[in-house]
């Protein structure tokens, strides 16, 4: 019988189980710097479904996330401009670990510290699943896009910029 690797719960994962969210473990080897692109290829999974979870800020310094796909990169301009801000940047890793309350390269959207609006790319709710982070670093989840906006109001925008 092959052993399972078990991964230990972490906030992500204790509030997809209290809600009854299905979803699939896939921990892989993390490597510093390689990013959605690395997880999906160690993990055969296609990167445009593997899904980035961004700690961004606004002008005033207020936090927001973005889900982008892996294989994108977000117009900071488009996604001001969509929610009414007169700029956005991503946070330094510092600031977003202290806002998420996860190390950067093992950020989840799901059970953050800090409760903030989370902005999803529109086409990755087209898509039948995706990967995202599950709270660690080498750590993602496999579930239905959808729970980004029933669990999290995440918010369809258009700000995708191919890499």
């Amino acid at each position: 019988m092959a052993k399972r690797e078990h991964v230990s719960e972490t906030p992500a994962t204790q509030l997809l189980r209290s809600h009854q969210v299905g979803f699939t473990e896939h921990p892989y080897e993390y490597l510093a710097h390689g990013g959605a692109l690395h997880s999906a290829e160690v993990l055969g999974f296609d990167s445009f479904t593997v899904v980035k979870t961004l700690v961004m800020q606004d002008q005033d310094a207020r936090p927001l996330l973005v889900l982008m796909h892996g294989n994108r990169k977000v117009s900071t301009k488009n996604l001001a401009r969509q929610i009414g801000a007169k700029s956005v940047e991503p946070c330094k890793p510092e600031v977003a670990n202290r806002h998420s309350g996860y190390l950067v390269g093992g950020t989840s959207p799901f059970g953050t510290r800090k409760t903030m609006p989370v902005y999803i790319e529109e086409s990755i709710l087209a898509l039948p699943e995706i990967a995202i982070n599950g709270g660690r670093r080498g750590y993602l989840l496999r579930l239905d896009p959808q729970v980004c906006v029933t669990l999290l109001g995440a918010k369809p925008v258009q700000c995708a910029l191919i890499e």
